[in-house]
């Protein structure tokens, strides 16, 4: 049997996208999460990283996707818990509501618990992950570290992402991490200068662009075939499988999105004109 496959971007609301996905401003008539669902089938949370989510957003979300039925949001656990790991039963009921929400009409796909490259496979680090796990025994889970020293860690309650990152420092490599069935790729791209300005940049402070600078990176079509090749080795052993690209500027993201799904479909896809203009080179693969 296949894995249900699951392709799409960490967030949907840039600015940066009108032109080259989206075709205006959104609006009352024209939303930017109904019109993204049109042409994925999933879409990871990222402001739930920022801010506590109103479950009356939750259920707007839910409205606009009501038109595709195998669409599910991930949703990135708030910093509190990962990054400033400082919070309270409040706020750990804040994400619940949001996470039994989107299961109740079951459009839940996972809760992804992001760490940061200084969060390193130290006791004390594997027994806080070991309290996040427990906190969110019932939910599905994918953890995300960017440390070599994680390499070799298995856990039965979660799954390790698998993440496509610069080499630099003992950054962890792209390699398929499977568990519970399930692979969870994300994809920040290749842009070794802007993340090394990133990391020497840490703490000051930095406009809207400065600080996506290192997302700004389109993988070429052959480095989309040699990813599209590796997550094919291993299909025969997952049931389910997320594929989340993070190099959001300019909509490069989205374009990159559309040309995995064409690899590992081998198939004709759907493309929007807005897309196509932006990416000529996207034509020879659209329906």
């Amino acid at each position: 049997m296949q894995p249900e496959l699951y392709i799409g971007t960490a967030g949907w609301s840039y600015k940066d996208w009108i032109g080259s996905f989206y075709e205006a401003e959104q609006s009352k008539n024209y939303d930017w999460l109904q019109f993204y669902s049109d042409y994925f089938n999933c879409v990871e949370v990222n402001s739930s990283y920022y801010v506590y989510i109103n479950p009356n957003t939750v259920d707007g979300w839910i409205e606009k996707v009501d038109h595709k039925d195998d669409f599910l949001f991930t949703v990135k656990l708030h910093q509190d818990f990962t990054h400033k790991k400082n919070f309270n039963s409040n706020q750990e009921r804040a994400v619940k509501l949001v996470l039994d929400k989107l299961s109740a009409f079951e459009r839940f796909g996972g809760l992804l618990i992001q760490f940061p490259y200084s969060f390193q496979a130290t006791e004390a680090n594997i027994q806080y992950l070991g309290k996040l796990v427990k906190l969110f025994d019932e939910y599905d889970k994918f953890v995300e570290v960017r440390h070599l020293s994680w390499n070799e860690k298995r856990a039965k309650q979660i799954t390790f992402c698998t993440i496509d990152q610069p080499s630099i420092g003992e950054s962890i490599e792209f390699i398929p991490k499977i568990s519970n069935g399930k692979l969870y790729a994300r994809f920040h791209g290749r842009n070794k200068e802007a993340w090394l300005d990133s990391i020497k940049n840490f703490g000051k402070k930095q406009s809207y662009q400065e600080q996506n600078e290192r997302y700004n990176y389109l993988y070429s079509p052959g480095e989309i075939i040699n990813i599209a090749m590796t997550v094919m080795e291993v299909l025969d052993s997952v049931r389910k499988v997320f594929l989340i690209m993070n190099n959001h500027p300019n909509g490069n993201a989205v374009a990159n999105a559309f040309e995995l799904m064409n690899a590992l479909l081998k198939a004709q896809i759907k493309i929007p004109q807005t897309t196509l203009q932006s990416f000529p080179r996207l034509k020879r693969m659209s329906v």
